[in-house]
């Protein structure tokens, strides 16, 4: 799964990177600690047509199906399996015709040690580039509130990251963005699959990132030994 994240990228790098115009209600970067229900930013296209401008926009962090009448309706849906979109409700549809990136310089995971304490991992990519996660997008509106939701799809995890978690985000190479984001036609279904092993680094971070309310670029230095 994915419970945390990290994005330090400008909002006028992530735009040129990702060739979006930026919308003005984007949240605040540098975030080391970007948790569940927060405002992130999302790169995503409107509409069936296919040269549709990419947008890099503000989205809250969880998933709301469209049949849930308050925000607390149902579980939060901040992950979505890649080996079930086109099974569950929730997300079938977004899987179809709204997929998006989510921007990431890294995130983290947890271990345990022998006594149950949760021993938190900071993962990125090993060439310091930054990642793009597949994302699913909905909108969501009730009694005049309305939001715009995400949620990260998720694999199961390479050799490497096996060693924390047997999970891990959906991590998509520039190359396979337009076939996400449905620019190049169909087949988005096969980019749904671990990165290659060697890609990733990872490093065991201070447990102050367990605490949600914890903020600052100390949380992804290595522990020191």
């Amino acid at each position: 799964m994915c419970g945390r994240f990290a994005l330090t990228l400008p909002h006028d790098a992530m735009a040129q990177l990702f060739a979006a115009a930026p919308d003005n209600d984007l949240p605040p970067v540098p975030n080391f600690n970007i948790c569940p229900t927060n405002s992130v930013a999302v790169v995503l296209r409107e509409g069936d047509d296919d040269s549709a401008p990419r947008r890099l926009s503000a989205l809250r962090w969880g998933f709301l199906p469209h049949w849930y009448k308050t925000q607390t309706d149902g579980p939060l849906l901040i992950n979505a399996r890649a080996e079930t979109l086109a099974e569950k409700p929730a997300f079938r549809a977004a899987a179809r015709a709204r997929r998006c990136l989510i921007p990431a310089t890294g995130f983290y995971e947890w271990t345990k040690n022998a006594d149950g304490t949760r021993l938190p991992w900071y993962i990125a990519r090993s060439d310091g580039a930054p990642l793009a996660f597949a994302g699913l997008w909905q909108d969501w509106e009730r009694e005049g509130e309305r939001l715009r939701t995400c949620a990260i799809v998720t694999c199961a995890a390479n050799s490497e990251m096996a060693a924390i978690h047997h999970r891990m985000p959906v991590i998509l190479d520039a190359a396979d963005w337009p076939l996400w984001l449905g620019e190049a036609g169909h087949g988005a279904a096969t980019l749904m699959a671990p990165a290659e092993e060697g890609h990733l680094a990872m490093h065991r971070v201070s447990r102050e990132v367990n605490s949600n309310r914890a903020s600052g670029p100390e949380l992804i230095e290595p522990l020191a030994e």
